[in-house]
């Protein structure tokens, strides 16, 4: 067993190499950020580039990380001084110790203490990775005023339990003492996420003081981002891998892929670290690069979750590794998601596709199908619908498009008709949906479809979607998973002729 994780034991690896160590002097470095959602892709991004940052050009940037629930980040972390080492593992292997994070607050247990380090006028930046369904928002965008947490913020706004509690009650605080507004900055694979975080803090500031509605509206910058990073989740084989390599138990480490980009909208009122330096891009076109990444990365990587998961691969670089399904993501990619999206013009499309499934093809990172697939009504309501809408609407083709959602559909009905738990924040609505246990495909496909918090109107009555996802869901279940990407181009197979008969 390796000594622990110190910041008194740094001075053992400072003259390795191998491993980077923080060049600030962070005992003396205050807290300006406050994360909520600190977990494995913000300890391996946002903390990282502000990490670097702070080594290039100091500043008080050091991060209270908030989790809503969990206490294991914060009880695992402070008995190592909050410090954990960064393992780049691609082509070249490299570690990095973070210090950027100082504390970690936990909201369940510890809410008074959130919304004060929230409301210090030292605060400059509020940041959040809390996944899709953190936002709260109903199908029109808006904040979902019957979800339970957002329910109980608004019945007790002093001890909320939601992102979104936590952000109006802390402004309030601020108006209140006179405390400039901080910065909003969404780090999540949402859409628009900027903009669908700050309808949500108005929404849910104008249902109890408008005065306060107004002061947001004002005050408060909400600029979108764009975030990537393939970042697998800590394994046991990552904590000893890791010590091992930097002679110092390390119990919470973090892997990535040397691939890193953080694209932000110009929206911005005051301080904000020195990001530029370290590779930040500020641009007046995020949606461009959003809608790229979403598209392409996020929409091939659900993509093979589910079908992977299906044919019974286990991670990313297995099931990328096989070539049928290499072929099948490169021909999404070229034949269905290019052409949806008018990309960004610093951005070389054909190539950054080329370069995403190359991505998947490194060894190196285990990124486990089923990590991916958690979370799928929201997921792919980011991820493959819009692409299938603005292709129906272009009068493009949806055949592969219509093959990966009907892959989804499979996905959860074999999981409830093995009674298998579903991570998904829909899954108990699944489960009292007696039609997805149906062998009849339509009603299936139509069960599906009726979901309009998931599909709304315009998938509803699109008959030849329905046609097309009835024919994937058909060839789905003629027990065919484990060969249909590999006969899905040939011309005479019977896998191929049903899908082009009903996918035309």
């Amino acid at each position: 067993m390796h000594l622990p994780l110190k910041k008194l034991d740094l001075s053992q690896i400072a003259n390795n190499q191998k491993i980077s160590t923080p060049k600030y002097d962070r005992e003396n470095t205050d807290i300006g950020i406050v994360h909520l959602g600190p977990g494995a892709f913000h300890r391996a991004h946002q903390a990282v580039y502000t990490e670097n940052a702070m080594n290039l050009s100091g500043g008080n940037w050091g991060i209270c990380g908030v989790s809503l629930r969990s206490a294991t980040a914060r009880d695992i972390l402070a008995e190592q001084d909050n410090l954990y080492t960064l393992a780049v593992l691609d082509k070249k292997v490299s570690y990095q110790v973070i210090g950027a994070i100082k504390e970690i607050l936990v909201a369940s247990e510890q809410s008074d203490d959130v919304i004060a380090r929230m409301s210090a006028a030292s605060t400059k930046l509020i940041t959040l990775t809390i996944t899709e369904k953190g936002y709260c928002l109903a199908s029109d965008g808006s904040l979902d005023l019957n979800h339970k947490d957002i329910k109980h913020d608004l019945a007790k706004p002093t001890t909320p339990s939601s992102a979104i509690g936590f952000i109006v009650e802390s402004l309030k605080q601020r108006k209140l003492n006179g405390i400039s507004a901080y910065n909003v900055l969404s780090c999540d694979n949402v859409s628009g996420n900027g903009d669908k975080l700050r309808r949500a803090v108005l929404d849910y500031a104008g249902q109890f003081d408008t005065s306060l509605q107004s002061w947001i509206d004002k005050n408060v910058a909400f600029p979108n981002a764009m975030v990537d990073s393939i970042t697998p989740k800590t394994e046991s084989y990552t904590i000893e891998s890791v010590s091992k390599a930097i002679n110092l138990q390390d119990n919470w480490p973090i892997q990535r892929e040397e691939f890193t980009q953080w694209v932000i909208e110009n929206n911005w009122q005051g301080e904000r670290p020195d990001w530029e330096n370290v590779g930040v891009i500020f641009t007046d076109d995020v949606e461009g690069f959003e809608k790229a990444k979403l598209r392409l990365l996020n929409c091939l990587h659900s993509t093979l979750a589910y079908a992977g998961s299906l044919a019974g691969f286990e991670t990313v670089f297995d099931v990328t590794s096989d070539q049928g399904f290499y072929q099948f993501i490169t021909k999404l990619a070229s034949d269905e998601i290019i052409g949806s999206f008018i990309p960004p013009k610093e951005l070389d499309v054909k190539a950054y596709s080329n370069e995403i499934i190359q991505r998947f093809l490194n060894p190196s990172i285990r990124h486990l199908l089923a990590q991916i697939a958690f979370d799928g009504s929201q997921k792919i309501q980011m991820r493959i619908l819009p692409t299938i809408e603005d292709n129906l609407a272009l009068g493009r083709s949806t055949k592969l498009l219509s093959l990966s959602l009907a892959c989804w559909f499979e996905f959860i009905c074999r999981a409830l008709k093995a009674k298998e738990e579903i991570n998904d924040p829909m899954a108990s609505h699944f489960a009292n949906m007696p039609q997805l246990l149906s062998e009849d495909v339509h009603d299936v496909v139509t069960a599906f479809l009726s979901i309009d918090s998931i599909f709304g109107q315009v998938f509803k009555n699109n008959t030849q979607l329905t046609a097309q996802l009835v024919g994937s869901l058909t060839a789905l279940r003629l027990g065919e998973i484990n060969h249909i990407v590999d006969k899905l181009c040939a011309k005479n197979s019977h896998t191929a002729v049903l899908l082009n008969n009903t996918q035309s």
